[in-house]
């Protein structure tokens, strides 16, 4: 990196949290930046949960595994008291232990590093940099910039992820007298694979994963023998991209798409994508012409033979101008290195025994704005409490809240090479638009707070998948939305289902008789619940209202529940006082997507996504129609979306407490 002077030092703040929720006074956390960024840039912050002296279980289980390479903890923040400096000072010498660690080798000793203090009454941030370690003084920042509304966009228009997979199936051979030799032979047969990765004839094989992208480049060929290994991959000359036409050293920009559409998000899961394959060349010509050689080498006493199976999944992020070739020696090798060591660790315990069943997953979890890495046990499922508590401590680590399953193995970043035969194979059976409430125009309230669902969901209306349901079906066509969104934010693995479906298991549950099935009744909030707990147990709240007129008084409680629950809301109103009581099957149904609410003039407006509607799957038709828009909940001509002389109630699905 160029140097840079700490007297006019600017941190940029990319990460859209900087302070994780929850920090007690003295808690810690890790600042992440990269050597391909300029100085001082924070990205991401990670809790420290393991505070110790020497913070080595902290990196060696955690930290190590969790970072992708290309990433790395440059600095800390501590919730200390008003001595600033001093309290930065505590954070910037535990960053400082730990990259040691890390780095295996201290190498890092001299790096500046960022250090920062938040006071625990006042909830202010301090920043500091220390320029050595040998000075105690730290010097304070000039400028601190925050720039998470356009974090992604720079993280994924300047690089890449290049992704490489390599199962390896690892014999090896100790005495049948001495168990106590199988831990060293099988250490020793790890050594010798990862000398493997430098061999002059080894060969690594880039090609993009945007096989969809129609002009494809031509796979690029590297062999271990052009490899400078051990170049510090921050310093090297990175290339223009334009340079790559006239020059022989290839940058990482030769295997990315030259342009994208415009309403792809800049996120882990749409950058762009370089897979890494590493194959063994034994079939090189000899300068020298000889006949085959076998040696035998004879076991001076009985031996055992152990196979383990070792799968490696690793995932590094590099600059677009990164030369190729030192993308690959200086971040995937060291990565494949690194996760090795991390699988042995986890097997040595266990290597005379069954194996664990060892799964690498990759998340881009919300908040986070770079992948991490984790590795499973697949012996225990989802559900098994050894496999909760480990999530738990990931959600603590990257500061996630504790009831949502963001890093269930059904949210892992899909990584399979994107070509159009898998692409049309994935469109087949969902035809059904996905949150078609982005790009409305705006609700009216002019000082209004908007509340709105979190997360993904598929809109259900009138007539899809060729069912008429005209006139009575809209109620249903509620619940599969609903569905969908906890389908998508991986609460079940449920399919959503059809009317018919719904319909059976009310009649499963005894709320119908066996003639409901196939009739056209219509269906309300209750039955909804009954619904909803049977298939995915999820617990509902349900409000009623005299009239419309009432719904604006619940403003401020439905804001509450789409900024901590975020789930959908079905609306269903009653033609009538003698349906009150029972609060079943009503006139009409609608989807709330959110609330608009201005506290002080009490004006308000409601996300609406329409059942109703009965049209093909365009999204410009849906929200130029109405069918999917803000409804001012009284409008300029004193008319309200809602009809005053219905009774009203709304169902409220509860996000249940799981990771």
């Amino acid at each position: 990196m160029a140097p840079h002077s700490c007297e006019a030092a600017t941190v940029r703040v990319l990460c859209p949290k900087l302070l994780l929720s929850g920090n007690q006074p003295g808690a810690l956390q890790w600042l992440i930046g990269s050597p391909f960024f300029p100085p001082f840039t924070v990205v991401s912050t990670f809790r420290c949960i393991h505070q110790s002296p020497d913070l080595d279980q902290e990196s060696a289980d955690d930290l190590r595994k969790l970072l992708p390479k290309g990433f790395e903890v440059i600095g800390g923040l501590i919730v200390g008291d008003s001595d600033a400096e001093k309290s930065a000072l505590e954070a910037v010498r535990a960053a400082r232990r730990l990259r040691k660690i890390i780095s295996e080798g201290g190498e890092l000793d001299d790096e500046k590093i960022v250090g920062a203090s938040v006071d625990a009454g006042t909830g202010a941030i301090h920043f500091f940099i220390s320029k050595t370690e040998k000075l105690a003084k730290l010097e304070p920042v000039a400028s601190v910039v925050y720039e998470e509304d356009k974090s992604g966009k720079y993280l994924w228009e300047n690089g890449c992820l290049l992704h490489c997979e390599l199962p390896i199936k690892l014999p090896f051979y100790f005495p049948a007298s001495s168990p106590s030799e199988s831990k060293k032979m099988f250490s020793e047969a790890v050594d010798a694979v990862i000398t493997q990765f430098k061999e002059p004839n080894v060969v690594y094989i880039a090609e993009t994963l945007n096989k969809a992208s129609g002009d494809v480049p031509k796979p690029v060929v590297l062999r271990g023998k052009d490899f400078g290994f051990g170049a510090d991959a921050s310093n090297i000359n990175r290339l223009p991209a334009a340079e790559d036409q006239v020059s022989d050293i290839i940058s990482c920009s030769h295997l990315c798409l030259n342009s994208k559409p415009a309403a792809v998000v800049n996120s882990a899961e749409n950058a762009d994508k370089i897979q890494i394959s590493l194959m063994l060349n034994r079939s090189e010509k000899s300068p020298t012409s000889g006949a085959p050689v076998a040696e035998y080498f004879p076991a001076m006493e009985e031996a055992r033979l152990i196979v383990v199976d070792l799968n490696l999944d690793v995932l590094t992020y590099a600059p677009k101008e990164l030369p190729l070739m030192h993308a690959v020696s200086n971040l995937v090798i060291p990565a494949l290195v690194d996760q090795l060591y991390s699988l042995t660790k986890i097997i040595l315990p266990h290597l005379l025994m069954e194996h664990p069943q060892l799964r690498i997953y990759h998340f881009n979890p919300p908040g986070v704005l770079h992948p991490i890495t984790t590795i499973y046990e697949l012996n225990y499922g989802e559900t098994e409490m050894k496999q909760v508590d480990v999530r738990k401590s990931l959600h603590m680590r990257l500061g996630l809240p504790l009831d949502r399953p963001l890093l269930r193995t059904a949210n892992a970043l899909d990584l399979s090479v994107n070509d159009d035969s898998r692409s049309n194979t994935k469109k087949r059976g969902s035809i059904q638009l996905k949150e078609v409430h982005i790009g409305i125009p705006s609700s009216g309230v002019s000082e209004g707070v908007a509340s709105v669902i979190q997360g993904s969901y598929e809109y259900y209306h009138y007539l899809q998948d060729s069912f008429d349901d005209s006139g009575w079906g809209c109620a249903y066509r509620s619940l599969q939305t609903i569905i969908s969104w906890f389908r998508l934010q991986h609460y079940t693995s449920v399919s959503v289902p059809s009317h018919r479906e719904i319909q059976q298991t009310l009649v499963e549950i005894g709320d119908k008789d066996p003639s409901f099935v196939g009739s056209r009744e219509w269906i309300g909030a209750i039955e909804l619940s009954f619904v909803l707990d049977k298939l995915l147990g999820v617990s509902c709240k349900i409000m009623n209202f005299r009239s419309g007129s009432e719904l604006p008084e619940k403003c401020r409680e439905l804001a509450l529940h789409f900024e901590t629950q975020g789930t959908p809301i079905m609306i269903g109103n009653l033609q009538d006082s003698m349906y009150f009581k029972s609060i079943r099957g009503g006139v009409l149904a609608y989807t709330l997507l959110g609330v608009d609410y201005d506290e002080g003039s009490g004006d308000c407006a409601f996300l609406i996504l329409d059942p109703h509607y009965t049209g093909g799957e365009d999204h410009k038709k849906i929200v130029n129609g109405g069918w999917c828009g803000w409804k001012k909940a009284i409008d300029s001509k004193g008319k309200s979306f809602f009809l005053h002389n219905k009774f009203y109630n709304l169902l409220l699905p509860q996000r249940p407490n799981m990771v």
